[in-house]
């Protein structure tokens, strides 16, 4: 059908090379077409061939919404952009979504709308993988438009502290944010502003009514600003690291600057969110590299690899 619409009239020959399969393939694929109600149909003769009636439209793309939302988010992603592909990825989907039934494409632009996917989390490292048990609910709720009750443990504070106990809370979702790797939720919650990682939600139910979603929501610019707001009162931490070139490589997904590189180690000054996020992203990387500063990061690690080794003996 591809074809034919974007080409026109095509032999059974033509098809048959342009898909490499054989003519009788085409021959009954042809006739599976038109038991399946696609007006295709044969002409006779020197110029003749297989051709669609003029003015036949389907849903060209064989998208499902669901796929569709997939193709329209991941415009959101810095991919094409870093390719120089902006203009035309964005040429591309207007394209697939004009192709879609108006059904369809009513649904998956007003979903896509409300998914962003891109670079740049609420931290400057590289995340560890986490586990979302509850995103299938979340992301329901999300594109369905409907209030959101769930179970969420807020964040644990520093290591060795009591755990949070999860609580109960009813939101109003935004939208759902995939950034380096982690998801958000948007949402707003007795009328104020609110982001919840998705790890933390522990359990979700889409609930029957409504959710009172501001229109005209920009989900990309309404994430850059809460993403500084958090930055802005998380002013974070530096710290300097000294480590053989060779392992430079360990630490290409964090934020650093190269303070001196004599070819064989480099010392690097990496940004983190607070004394314990630093702890937590670092400790895996030791040996491999030694914290040069600040003292109390020093002292942390050191007590951490003191108790792990009490606890080996």
């Amino acid at each position: 059908m591809l074809l034919l619409r974007h080409r026109g009239r095509m032999t059974a020959a033509a098809i048959a090379v342009e898909l490499e399969v054989s003519e009788r393939t085409v021959l009954r694929d042809v006739e599976a077409l038109s038991g399946a109600g696609i007006p295709v149909y044969a002409e006779r003769g020197r110029h003749g061939g297989f051709a669609l009636l003029p003015g036949f439209s389907t849903d060209l793309t064989g998208l499902t919404p669901g796929e569709a939302v997939a193709l329209l988010t991941s415009g959101s992603a810095v991919t094409s952009g870093a390719l120089g592909l902006g203009p035309e990825f964005s040429s591309a989907m207007r394209k697939i979504v004009a192709a879609m039934p108006e059904q369809a494409r009513t649904q998956a632009t007003g979903a896509a709308g409300r998914v962003l996917v891109r670079h740049g989390g609420l931290l400057r490292d590289p995340q560890h993988p986490e586990e979302y048990p509850a995103l299938g609910a979340v992301q329901q709720a999300v594109f369905e438009g409907t209030r959101l009750l769930i179970r969420y443990r807020a964040g644990g504070g520093p290591r060795g502290a009591t755990p949070v106990e999860a609580t109960e809370r009813t939101v109003e979702p935004v939208g759902l944010v995939q950034a380096s790797g982690r998801w958000y939720l948007l949402a707003i919650r007795d009328g104020e502003d609110r982001t919840y990682r998705v790890s933390r939600i522990e359990a979700a139910t889409p609930l029957p009514e409504p959710a009172r979603r501001p229109d005209g929501v920009d989900l990309e610019e309404l994430w850059l600003r809460r993403r500084e707001d958090f930055r802005a009162r998380h002013p974070g931490l530096r710290v300097r690291l000294r480590l053989p070139v060779d392992r430079r490589p360990a630490l290409s997904a964090m934020a650093v600057e190269t303070v001196r590189d004599d070819g064989r180690t480099c010392e690097v000054e990496a940004a983190f969110g607070d004394l314990w996020h630093a702890e937590s992203v670092l400790w895996p990387l030791l040996p491999g590299i030694e914290v040069l500063d600040p003292p109390e990061l020093r002292a942390a690690l050191r007590t951490r690899a003191h108790t792990t080794a009490a606890t080996l003996t």
